[in-house]
């Protein structure tokens, strides 16, 4: 069993759902497992995700999350965070709130960092968030934060290029650089020169950009998104090293995936396969291109 020494407090505010796995309930469990102290702040309290077609429960509004966010600075604990994670904006005002949050965060901590998962749209989905949210992360998230993690949909939309080659999805990362984010993890990466029995994900930052594949499983499941981004963001931290931090995460993540579609489970495993976080089975080797 690995023993995990460095201690790291994170901001998370995203989502929630009582049944299943999706935004903080899918990035929190994962990273307390990895030894990380979460402090969640969720934008909405609901059943369960909405792909299921109906669920039940309540919005919350920028009021709350400010309100909330402002009772952890009371209790003078804001120094020791080292980072806040953000998904799924629900409205503007929930994403201003957020990077108000940031704000406080980075006063209190000036080597605090923020990673934003930029939540728009997918592939064959097309953006499925509310107007004005795209924008908005385009315009005013990718100003504050320090790393984003699209999927590949997101990328060629807050980049404004196609990423069907290697070369165009560097060239597209390059372009989001541009606006701010030092860090970039790009997920479910498909380019021409990806096999069809793989996918890829590709990690940028000033040291470099490194490639990781994995074989392609056959599942469709929510909130692996959010989870990779909590595990990449948490082992960026500790280790200073994209692609070790590429190599960590994509390897947990498929092993959680790969227990999943073997079980063929309808919810993303995070606790039946747990041990994944922090020993996957099979461990993956970052390429730097």
């Amino acid at each position: 069993m690995s023993v995990i020494v460095d201690a790291m407090n994170l901001l998370s505010i995203q989502s929630h759902v009582a049944y299943g796995h999706v935004g903080n309930a899918a990035a929190v469990f994962p990273l307390q497992r990895m030894g990380v102290e979460v402090w969640p702040v969720h934008t909405v309290q609901f059943s369960n995700h909405t792909g299921y077609g109906e669920w039940r429960g309540e919005v919350f509004g920028a009021t709350m999350i400010r309100d909330v966010v402002a009772g952890i600075e009371q209790r003078g604990v804001l120094g020791e965070c080292d980072g806040v994670l953000s998904g799924y904006m629900g409205g503007a005002d929930i994403g201003a709130a957020i990077l108000d949050a940031v704000a406080t965060v980075k006063r209190a901590n000036p080597g605090a960092q923020y990673c934003c998962d930029p939540v728009i749209g997918d592939a064959g989905r097309g953006v499925y968030v509310r107007e004005g949210i795209p924008e908005f992360i385009k315009s005013k998230a990718m100003l504050a934060a320090d790393f984003i993690t699209p999927n590949q949909f997101e990328l060629d939309y807050l980049s404004g290029h196609e990423s069907k080659t290697i070369a165009k999805a560097r060239a597209a990362v390059d372009a989001v650089h541009a606006l701010g984010p030092r860090a970039i993890l790009v997920t479910s990466l498909h380019t021409q020169e990806t096999p069809d029995d793989a996918i890829d994900m590709l990690a940028s930052d000033r040291t470099g950009c490194f490639r990781l594949r994995t074989p392609k499983l056959v599942l469709a499941i929510n909130g692996a998104g959010d989870a990779i981004a909590a595990l990449f963001f948490a082992h960026y931290l500790r280790s200073g090293k994209i692609g070790e931090a590429l190599a960590q995460a994509g390897s947990s993540i498929f092993g959680v995936l790969a227990k999943t579609a073997e079980a063929g489970a309808s919810e993303i495993l995070l606790v039946a396969a747990q041990s994944e976080l922090v020993e996957p089975s099979r461990v993956f080797e970052a390429e730097k291109l």
